[in-house]
């Protein structure tokens, strides 16, 4: 009995491999639909993506051939009955669709494929569907035998923000002609919504990228998405002064009409509570009221949506906003959940009325200090790649939106460039169908916009980038083998292929990743051929030691390794600023610093040099032997809590096991209710760390332990716990407080012993706490870190625990 369904899968897959695909080269177009407002840009897009890739043109016809001839048959399911009985018969055994949905099926025996769509958008998403299925080769284009899909979205709301503004990793350098192509390319995987932004913003009004001015380029993108048939929408933060004087408010509905009677169709205006433009609720619904007035104007139908994104909220602010959602103004959309909301969405679809949508607006964009950070995140990563590298993410990306998805009614991801690129892709085939297999996604991805021949390379090579973000950089040995991977695609890659941006987008990671491990484990090396010199100043000779410490560590940068490693990534960023105005270095490729610019970042030192060189150029300047002895003592045991003792780092994975969390990542990935790491050293006076330095407090240099730390956000509680200790000790603690945020933080045991009020951290990283003893006699204790009311989370960069 066990084995017949083995046997039925081996019969199935041997009469699948004998079967022929339909040759399609020969094709022409087919359809019954005169409506064009149905077909709209549908055909032409079919025809010209298929020209691309195989220069054959497929032809339109307005005639059903008598005889078996290769067919492309595009109709909506009303006029099924007017297709041949047959075809009839084969569309009807499928299953029911619904609203953009739509049924792609072979027809061997008539050499036809027909694509049946609900309506104009299930239509263009079928095209895109058998797009995705064909394999197409110069002069060369076939389908397999077997498709027989039926298939509707899963969510009305799928869409990405293309935002035309300088901060962006590469968008305000595209023309209107690949502003075209890629909300093509978006749609053809399934998504109905492009979102806008306006011109002014957070941001420069004009970069020297920028093809059109602002303005213009908005007009042209929503004129685009009409064409398609897709939805538009518009990210419109409030920039304005003042939001209560008549004449503030009068400017600012003065802008509104000059943007909104711009562009040719908008059908939602997102409105976010703050990060930019926070608003006490009760001011900003008025004034949506009264924006309401001016978009009803010229977009009758058009909604506003409000997120409750905030940088510092309090229990009174959110009982103010969701009183206000609630209220059933006429012209409200519903809820947007996405960055800096610190309410967790299942709550938020408790308290808001079941009618009232919320809409996901997710980070697919950054890597680190964002909604949805990479977990646990190697510190050289987060140093080197930084905030917008390129970065696939695909089986990250499934998780995060599974674990969220039914909470509302879809999504319009948050997105700087085309660094994410993959992420939309696979973002929008969740949005779809979440039982979608990643591979599938990418597979199609690849088969599409690299090539049939690279289907498989591609989409492993892919999944291979991603693997690389998971553990420590120093022993992921995966990294030398994703560029083997992607090596020998290189080597046998046409030029065409060579210079296609997203082949080079993944061969640029695989380089830039291979080449940052190598230089890891020789500064590492180098680092603790430094600390053995060091520690021969024993012998009474500290300033010959410290020399030689210093030429040691000199020797990352004055002798190299791997250039060619490092003159192919700057090649490559060379050529995709070229092609598609990536900016992946501020001065060659003109980018906002901490903006998509990784490859700036590709000579910072890996090691602790920075810190060691500052210290021990201290430590030579002064003149007494002994003195300089114990100062490069204290240097070498840093981290030495004394026999005894206990010492760890909580942005290292080997310490994690001490951090208290109830809640996996991949039920909760934006670490709403868990702990997360985090990076930067922080900075008095600034509470945003874009790009990772040496440098902090006050323009010191650091460690570089204090760059990575543990931290919950808003509220929660970080608990650190600690077994084994010694039940008779009294312990003395030492903590590190670094990181993005200046916060006011308590410390409390889990026996209600108070270790410290609450206090502000950021104006200096060291502080000392006697733990009362009676706090430990059980042999253990647990930490617990608290923020008050509007706080932005605890951090605990290192503990010591010393015995007394």
């Amino acid at each position: 009995m066990t084995k017949l369904p083995l046997l039925l899968i081996a019969f199935f897959s041997a009469f699948m491999s004998l079967a022929k695909p339909i040759d399609l080269t020969k094709a022409r177009i087919y359809t019954s639909i005169s409506d064009k407002q149905v077909l709209l840009r549908s055909i032409e897009m079919l025809q010209e993506e298929v020209k691309k890739r195989t220069q054959v043109t497929w032809e339109v016809t307005d005639k059903l051939p008598t005889t078996a001839t290769p067919l492309v048959v595009i109709a909506l399911e009303k006029d099924v009955a007017l297709l041949p009985t047959a075809w009839q018969k084969e569309v009807q055994k499928l299953s029911t669709i619904s609203a953009e949905g739509f049924k792609l099926v072979t027809i061997p025996a008539s050499q036809a494929v027909l694509i049946v769509g609900k309506d104009a958008r299930g239509v263009l998403y079928g095209v895109g569907r058998l797009l995705r299925k064909l394999a197409m080769y110069p002069q060369k284009i076939t389908i397999e035998e077997g498709v027989q899909l039926a298939t509707s979205p899963r969510y009305p709301v799928r869409g990405h923000q293309l935002g035309y503004r300088p901060k962006t990793n590469a968008y305000d350098a595209f023309s209107v002609a690949q502003f075209d192509q890629y909300i093509r390319e978006l749609a053809l995987f399934g998504a109905n919504s492009i979102e806008l932004v306006p011109p002014r913003t957070d941001d420069d009004v004009k970069s020297g990228h920028m093809k059109l001015p602002a303005m213009d380029m908005i007009r042209e993108q929503s004129r685009i998405c009409k064409e398609y048939g897709l939805d538009v929408w518009m990210w419109y933060p409030n920039m304005g002064s003042n939001y209560t004087h008549p004449d503030s408010i009068q400017i600012e509905l003065d802008e509104r009409h000059k943007v909104f009677s711009a562009i040719p169709k908008l059908d939602h205006v997102f409105v976010p509570g703050g990060d930019p433009g926070d608003l006490e609720p009760d001011i900003m619904f008025a004034w949506l009221q009264k924006m309401s007035v001016v978009l009803k104007k010229y977009h009758p139908k058009a909604k506003i949506w409000v997120s409750p994104q905030v940088f510092k909220p309090s229990k009174k602010w959110f009982d103010s906003f969701f009183a206000q959602v609630n209220r059933g103004y006429p012209w409200f959309g519903g809820v947007v959940f996405g960055p800096w909301v610190k309410m967790p969405v299942p709550e938020i679809r408790r308290i808001t009325k079941a009618s009232i949508p919320i809409r996901h607006y997710p980070d697919i964009t950054h890597n680190y200090s964002s909604q949805y950070p990479v977990p646990h995140w190697d510190l050289v990563f987060a140093q080197t790649l930084g905030r917008e590298s390129i970065n696939p993410r695909p089986h990250d990306e499934k998780t995060i939106h599974n674990a969220l998805d039914e909470y509302g009614v879809g999504s319009i991801s948050y997105s700087e460039g085309t660094n994410d690129d993959v992420n939309k892709f696979v973002w929008s085939d969740q949005d779809w169908n979440p039982e979608t297999p990643v591979i599938e996604t990418l597979r199609d991805y690849a088969r599409l916009f690299v090539g049939m021949d690279y289907q498989e390379t591609v989409a492993q090579g892919l999944i291979s980038l991603e693997n690389t973000f998971r553990g420590p950089l120093l022993t992921n040995e995966s990294v030398e083998r994703t560029l083997m991977q992607w090596q020998s695609m290189e080597q046998k890659a046409s030029l065409a292929v060579l210079q296609n941006p997203r082949f080079q987008m993944g061969l640029i990671r695989a380089y830039y990743d291979a080449y940052t491990r190598r230089r890891l484990l020789y500064e590492t090396e180098l680092e603790q051929q430094a600390k053995d010199a060091l520690r021969g100043a024993v012998k009474g000779n500290s300033l010959a030691a410290i020399q030689q410490a210093k030429t040691t560590l000199e020797r990352a940068w004055k002798v190299p390794i791997l250039p060619q490693y490092r003159q192919k990534c700057v090649d490559l960023a060379d050529s995709l600023f070229k092609s598609i105005g990536a900016q992946l270095t501020v001065e060659r490729h003109g980018a906002v610093s901490g903006r998509g610019n990784f490859v700036d970042n590709i000579d910072l030192p890996l090691n602790d040099s920075p810190w060691l060189l500052d210290e021990l150029g201290k430590i030579e300047k002064l003149n007494n032997e002994a003195e300089r002895q114990q100062k490069i003592d204290q240097l070498l045991h840093r981290t030495d809590p004394g026999a005894g003792g206990f010492y760890d780092h909580f942005g290292a994975p080997e310490s994690w096991h001490r951090v208290v969390s109830d809640v996996s990542w991949e039920k909760d990935p934006g670490s709403l209710q868990s702990p997360r790491v985090s990076f930067g050293v922080g900075i008095v006076g600034e509470e945003w760390v874009d790009e990772i330095r040496a440098t902090g407090f006050k323009g010191q240099v650091t460690p570089r332990a204090w760059m990575k730390q543990v931290k919950t956000l808003y509220e929660e509680p970080l608990k650190i716990a600690y077994n084994e200790l010694d039940p008779k000790a009294t312990y003395r603690m030492r903590i590190s407080y670094t990181g993005r945020f200046r916060s006011r933080m308590k410390l409390t045991t889990d026996d209600g012993a108070l270790i410290h009020d609450f206090f502000q951290t950021g104006e200096e990283p060291l502080f000392e706490f006697d733990v009362p003893q009676k706090s430990t006699a059980d042999g253990k204790v647990t930490f617990i870190w608290t923020c008050g009311e509007g706080g932005q989370g605890p951090q605990v960069t290192e503990i010591w625990l010393m015995k007394k």
